[in-house]
This record gives C-alpha cells, structure tokens and sequence, in this order.
C-alpha cells in the first residue's frame, strides 16, 4: 500500500534519531566558518593586495566548486600525502566526522566572508566620516557605528547561508555519517519504498530549516526596532508637515 501511515511513522521516528548529529554538524561547520568569514572579510576591505588576494581566491576556490567534491577531497584525498597520515591532526582526518565538518566550515566561510564584506561596505561613508570627526578612535568606531549596522544588513544573506547548512549536511551522508539522509538510505536498502523514507526526510529538514528561518526572524526584529512598527528604518514619517527620517 503507498504511503502506508504506520510505516511512514516508523520511518519517521526513526529518522529523529538522525537531528542531533546533523544538527551538530550544521552548528558547529557554522561557527567555525563564521570564525574564518570575519578574517577573510577583514582581508577583503583592507585595500592591501597581498591580503585581498590570498582571501578572493579562497573565496572563488570554495565558491566555483561543488560542496560534495570538497568532501571527496577532504575524506578521501588528503590521505594520499604521507607526511599528513604522520602528523599530529591525523586521528581527526581519519574520521569522517570531522572531515565532514571541515568541510562544510571550509565551503561556509566563502560564502558568509562575501555577505560580511557586502555588510561592511553597506555602512554609509559619512557615517564614518563623521566618527572619525569627532575623535572616534579605529577600534571603537568598528564598535559602536560599523558592526552594529554590518550586522543588521548581512543577517537576511546570513540566515539564507544557515538554512542551506543545514541542507548540506545530508551530504555527509556519503561518507559514512549516518545522519538523516544516511538512516533514510539505510532504510530505502532495506525496504524499498523510496519515496516515502525520502519524504519523510524532507519533512524533518523542512521542519528544522522553518525554526532556524523564525529564529533570524526574532533575532532581525530584536537588532532593528524600526521594523516592529511596520516600517523600513529608511522610510520617512509625514507627520504634520514634518519630514523625520
């Protein structure tokens, strides 16, 4: 019988058992990603060639290049150099989990170090300008004026590169990590019913990709106050023949 409900819970539940560790691996790829995105980022607005360089390749490389072959490489290619099965980070490239995760921050930072310097560079000049006036030193500048408005502009960008995280992480399913792709092939082997595993898999993976896409949604309406009352915060209020921007 197609879309049998008793199987189709079985496969459900079983599938839950998969969320932790993709979900381990979607954060964790996230936060040491974001980690290299802000120097890569920081290369990019320098001006200075010998760092701008180094940074738009790294970026081009990871960019131009599919995610699942950067797992190939790391999981299978780095083994072949022998002074890297010698060294001291070989018990964490042996795992695939790691490898999976290393990967995945690697493909991130090139994405989020773009929509880092898109925020930074959406800062208005005379803004800084007009800091830099008032005797605002470097450091609190970027303080106080430039990462709290990089901030806000990058978090739609920010929040889409999260969600698509959390997708990729069924890749890691190809190199042995059971998460909730790796049970759902597990299980369409031993079944066969193809379609019902795989939709149950992408119910879990919607549900999941629905709460981190209301979580930026709070945390947006928290950083910009402007918009709990309905507004963009570069709209104008009219208001007995007052202009107020």
């Amino acid at each position: 019988m197609p879309f049998d409900p008793a199987f189709l819970w079985q496969t459900f539940v079983a599938l839950i058992a998969g969320i932790p560790l993709a979900l381990q691996l979607a954060v964790f790829s996230v936060a040491a990603g974001t980690v290299l995105a802000s120097g890569l980022a920081l290369m990019r607005v320098s001006r200075l060639w010998w760092l701008d360089f180094p940074a738009r390749f790294y970026i081009f490389a990871f960019r131009g290049t599919p995610l699942l072959v950067q797992i190939y490489i790391v999981y299978y290619g780095l083994s072949q150099f022998p002074d890297l099965r010698h060294s001291f980070v070989w018990p964490a490239l042996r795992d695939a989990y790691w490898c999976a995760m290393a990967a995945l921050a690697l493909n991130t930072a090139a994405y989020t170090a773009e929509i880092m310097r898109g925020g930074l560079l959406s800062v208005p000049a005379g803004q800084i300008e007009a800091a830099k006036a008032c005797g605002m030193g470097r450091v609190k500048l970027f303080r106080r004026i430039v990462i709290p408005q990089a901030i806000r502009q990058m978090l739609p960008g920010y929040s889409n590169e999260v969600v698509l995280m959390v997708k990729s992480t069924a890749l890691a399913s190809t190199i042995t990590i059971m998460e909730i792709t790796g049970i759902a092939a597990k299980l369409i082997s031993e079944s066969y019913r193809t379609v019902e595993v795989f939709a149950c898999a992408g119910a879990i993976y919607l549900i999941l990709n629905f709460i981190v896409a209301r979580l930026f949604v709070l945390l947006e309406w928290a950083l910009w106050p402007e918009r709990r009352k309905g507004r963009h915060p570069t709209d104008t209020i009219v208001k007995k023949g007052e202009v107020h921007a």
